[in-house]
């Protein structure tokens, strides 16, 4: 795999003795004398038991200082990032660890506190003082109102505006960038992909010419899929301009040019409904804690009577702020200003709004598994991946989609599609009966669209995957 160069230093200092002991009593009190972690020096001082199945190699004392001036976290990202560590082995055993220092409320657990003294009293004296070092670059800097379109606009860009190509090494060919729907345990990433956008249009109940509007598009591969296989009508939004121009060269591709138009457009400004149905995946974790309401009032104002909308989200446990923690990795490195609902918060929100919430179904375990996925595609591609957008971004993806794997693995992180409907007259839903009709299957189902060929949805095959509806 490759590894970010760093700043060349002439007279790196020795190692000494009482920061080797400082730094293997450490160890060995938060893990144990044959724990999972060793680490390595710049110097080939290796410390901590060598059949480690992880390791952590400091490249430079620069990445202790950043430790020291930004402890936990953020001063571990900033010096992976820049390449002063290097994480070798088992990275999902190595991140992990944490759960060694971090109790489930992620405050530092009693007994972890004295190995975490000597790590920093060998730290310190590894090290030496020194002055902050200076920021990676790679770390989000946005100016401006929280939530505004400028704000929101650059927010996006620092996400998703790397080559397309990037992407591709490790989304697939879907080029889907949200939880997949694994509808058996041996489905591919692409098949889950294509069976979450059925999952989608089957609870959206889309029928030929039907008008969709989808919300936070991204590369087109839902839009396209709607059209393509269910004859829709679809409108696909993004802030993104180059992610615009790529779904438009999909759609030309899927020969569906003429069912679909993309749009560089905020959700704020989209005037022309009324549409039949709403679709809006990973987009609602860019929208704010403060205007998730006037988002949801905006997609009921473009739905008309007995239209449906499909929000698919990561949302938070109860308990936990909205907002990604300001000195977090992923706050500061991949989704700055985002913020996550607990999913209780979005149904109430969305039947203030006026809808009335038909169906909440988590798709968690389908996210662990997703990511997981992701990571393997990532490292098989590496030497690709940093060529096409650098070695410093193709870490912090692989950093971040480990570590998401594992929230959603031990349920620090959850994803639900909510289903709603905008009532029509006499509050009248247009819903099917029965939930088995909803999801495609039952007596009085029809084929989607009339031109999908269908795949197994018999409740057996639902039943039998991971997540569930309530």
């Amino acid at each position: 795999m490759s590894i970010t160069a760093v700043e060349p230093a002439p007279s790196l200092p020795t190692v000494r003795s009482s920061a080797r002991l400082a730094l293997q009593t450490g160890l060995r009190s938060l893990f144990g004398k044959d724990g999972p972690l060793a680490l390595r020096l710049w110097d080939g001082t290796e410390i901590g038991p060598p059949t480690a199945p992880a390791r952590a190699v400091i490249r430079h004392p620069r990445a202790v200082h950043r430790l020291l001036w930004a402890p936990g976290e953020l001063g571990l990202a900033r010096a992976y990032v820049a390449g002063e560590v290097e994480l070798e082995g088992d990275l999902f055993r190595l991140l992990s660890l944490r759960d060694s220092v971090l109790g489930p409320s992620r405050h530092l657990r009693r007994r972890a506190l004295p190995g975490l003294a000597l790590l920093g009293l060998g730290a310190l004296a590894l090290a030496g003082l020194a002055g902050p070092p200076p920021v990676p670059p790679e770390e989000a800097r946005l100016g401006g109102r929280r939530h505004s379109r400028r704000r929101d606009a650059a927010a996006i860009s620092h996400h998703y505006d790397d080559d397309e190509a990037f992407y591709r090494v490790f989304l697939g060919e879907t080029m889907a960038y949200s939880c997949a729907y694994f509808p058996s345990p041996g489905a591919t990433l692409d098949e889950a992909q294509r069976a979450k956008w059925d999952l989608i249009c089957t609870k959206l109940g889309l029928r030929t010419g039907d008008r969709l509007l989808d919300v936070g598009c991204g590369w087109g591969g839902l839009a396209c899929h709607a059209a393509r296989h269910y004859g829709a009508r679809v409108v696909g939004v993004s802030v993104s301009a180059p992610q615009i121009a790529q779904a438009r060269a999909a759609a030309l591709a899927a020969g569906v040019a003429d069912a679909v138009e993309f749009r560089v457009q905020d959700y704020r400004d989209v005037d022309d409904g009324p549409f039949d149905a709403i679709s809006s995946v990973g987009m609602f974790e860019h929208v704010g804690l403060g205007r998730h309401r006037v988002y949801l009032r905006s997609i009921h104002r473009l739905l008309r009577p007995e239209g449906r909308l499909l929000n698919h989200a990561i949302s938070r446990p109860a308990g936990l702020p909205a907002a990604l923690p300001r000195r977090s990795f992923v706050g500061r490195y991949v989704f700055p200003d985002g913020e996550l609902l607990e999913v209780g918060g979005v149904v109430s929100a969305a039947q203030e709004a006026g809808f009335e919430v038909r169906d909440v179904e988590s798709l968690r375990e389908h996210y662990g598994r997703t990511l997981r996925t992701w990571v393997a595609n990532l490292e098989a591609g590496f030497e690709e991946a940093c060529r096409l957008a650098g070695d410093t971004r193709a870490r912090i993806w692989r950093l971040y989609m480990a570590g998401a794997a594992l929230a959603f693995e031990a349920g620090r992180l959850s994803v639900h599609q909510v289903l709603a409907v905008r009532p029509g007259p006499g509050g009248r839903s247009g819903m099917p009966a029965t939930r088995a009709e909803l999801l495609g299957f039952g007596r009085g189902a029809a084929e989607p669209g009339g031109v999908h060929a269908s795949r197994d949805r018999s409740p057996d095959s639902l039943a039998a995957s991971p997540g569930g509806g309530v």
